[in-house]
């Protein structure tokens, strides 16, 4: 089975909100693929289907953020799930808004979503598509820039990344990773 997690928090605080791009990646590909996300189960909303002959699972953790790993690691018990075979989607402020950078290892770069899978999971190596939602102006503190939403002028970059990061992920059914990445980082 391949598995996809979107990292964000839950609630309508957040739903329209730069930490929140995870999420709706996850919701857009339950729309392409006809999924329902409403299962409650491993501390996270869980939709599972049949894509191009792959089982998959669509996974919205809601432990928040910080707790990701949790989730991610009952989900993996759960199911006995092959790490191999998931696919991590989180923002980025390092990335360019719009622009997205697929890894398939690295350190948590300050990210506490990621942190927390790197503690759960005992390992940095994961499958990840980064989704850029640039750096704050100086002075602002981060947690509010990423509890923000995103203002007009950076709604049509966030549409077409969301729906790029939609087809990596939609390839990377068939695909390796390493292809995968070849295809679709920058």
């Amino acid at each position: 089975m391949k598995w996809i997690v979107g990292l964000g928090n839950p609630g309508n605080t957040y739903k329209d909100t730069r930490h929140n791009v995870g999420f709706m990646v996850i919701d857009e590909l339950a729309k392409r693929w006809g999924i329902s996300v409403t299962q409650n189960k491993c501390k996270a909303l869980i939709g599972e289907g049949n894509v191009q002959g792959v089982k998959v699972a669509l996974i919205k953790p809601m432990t928040y953020m910080n707790l990701s790993g949790e989730s991610v690691r009952s989900f993996m018990d759960y199911f006995k799930a092959d790490l191999d075979d998931g696919i991590i989607v989180y923002d980025d402020l390092d990335t360019e808004i719009g622009k997205l950078r697929l890894r398939y290892q690295g350190s948590a770069g300050g990210h506490n979503g990621i942190k927390s899978l790197i503690q759960h999971l005992n390992t940095q190596s994961f499958n990840r598509v980064r989704m850029g939602i640039s750096r704050p102006q100086p002075g602002m503190v981060i947690s509010d820039y990423v509890l923000s939403t995103f203002p007009k002028a950076e709604r049509d970059k966030l549409q077409t990344m969301v729906e790029n990061a939609c087809d990596a992920v939609e390839f990377g059914l068939k695909a390796p990773f390493q292809e995968t990445m070849a295809k679709f980082n920058g």
